[in-house]
């Protein structure tokens, strides 16, 4: 009898366990449930089409550069005859007749020295000097002009050289192009610059970002002075004919 009334109570307390074991597993289970998904969504999100979106992009990038290429080509045909007709022509024809030859020869000569530091191009001016003063005085205002409209971008890019090293990161392969320049001797560096003068490369820009290489100022101004000869002479022979 005693062990008959001892299996009831075993049989309880192994069934209030299983019970306890039962519930533990099933709140384990569940709370380990969401962030096995999570986990599972986690470790394979969806692929998008890759394949198509390049695609979408090169079909972009190409009408993009053909748009690109009619603006460049309608502005050639029509905007810039327009442009020297009714705007660059005007103003050249007012300053040959508002001021005198001595006082012209000034403006010219100041704004061949000024236009470059601020990036503006100064062939307008030039233009202007081979029509009115001619081979003689109009080559010596182009010339005093323009020497000194190098001169002084160099000397302005000495004073903020760490902001220009900086601003030329963003282009590289201007940098590149620009710091041949600095290298080798000094005939090295006159030639070059004087090639640079010569070369379709903005030599606005180039005054300034040639401050951070190892060129010094005496090849960079001959150098600057001999690749301008040949640009004024082709500006006044233009008006010579």
């Amino acid at each position: 009898m005693p062990s008959s009334a001892k299996d009831p109570e075993k049989q309880g307390t192994n069934s209030g366990h299983l019970s306890r074991v039962n519930s533990e597993y099933v709140r384990l289970v569940t709370s380990n449930e969401p962030a096995a998904a999570a986990v599972g969504t986690h470790i394979l999100p969806p692929q998008p089409p890759t394949g198509s979106k390049t695609f979408i992009w090169w079909i972009k990038a190409f009408i993009f550069c053909i748009f690109t290429v009619i603006l460049l080509l309608i502005f050639l045909k029509w905007g810039v005859p327009f442009l020297f007709e009714k705007v660059l022509f005007p103003i050249m024809q007012w300053e040959a007749t508002a001021f005198g030859r001595p006082v012209l020869a000034v403006v010219l000569v100041t704004s061949l020295a000024l236009f470059p530091v601020f990036l503006i191009p100064s062939g307008p001016s030039m233009w202007l000097a081979g029509m009115i003063f001619g081979y003689g005085l109009g080559f010596l205002i182009i010339m005093v002009g323009t020497t000194i409209g190098m001169v002084l971008p160099y000397l302005i890019g000495l004073l903020f050289r760490e902001r220009i090293h900086h601003w030329l990161k963003k282009w590289p392969q201007t940098a590149a192009v620009v710091r041949v320049a600095g290298e080798g001797s000094w005939f090295h560096q006159f030639r070059v610059v004087a090639l640079f003068r010569v070369s379709p490369f903005p030599y606005t820009i180039f005054n300034y970002a040639i401050v951070v290489t190892r060129m010094r100022f005496w090849p960079y101004l001959f150098g600057s002075i001999a690749g301008m000869i040949p640009e004024a002479f082709i500006y006044i022979y233009r008006y010579e004919i």
